[in-house]
């Protein structure tokens, strides 16, 4: 469904390095999370609470929720809304959505 555009159209893009699930993998700068999700070969952000099926960017404007990512310990972000950044930690966010914030011990 989505395709990126080839490195050679987007030669002014400099690469960041963000954490995507543990993993590091090189974004273009200006990508949206949930772009650099599907450039990565991730198709789904989320699972879904009742059924723990996969969702993913649909709309990639905002509108649908289904792009929802743990971004640096915060949940409930919307990837499509969010530009990448050097160091950034994304995961995917599984299951029902909690408070907005993880708790560390």
């Amino acid at each position: 469904m989505f395709r990126r555009l080839p490195d050679e159209l987007l030669t002014s893009a400099p690469a960041v390095t963000i954490l995507i699930d543990g993993r590091p993998f090189a974004a273009r700068a200006g990508d949206s999370v949930a772009a650099a999700l599907l450039a990565s070969g991730r198709p789904a952000c989320r699972t879904t609470a009742a059924s723990g099926d996969p969702r993913g960017p649909f709309c990639m404007m905002g509108v649908c929720f289904d792009c929802l990512v743990v971004i640096d310990g915060r949940a409930n972000q919307q990837g499509c809304l969010v530009a990448v950044a050097e160091g950034m930690e994304v995961e995917t966010q599984k299951g029902a959505r909690d408070s907005g914030i993880r708790r560390r011990t």
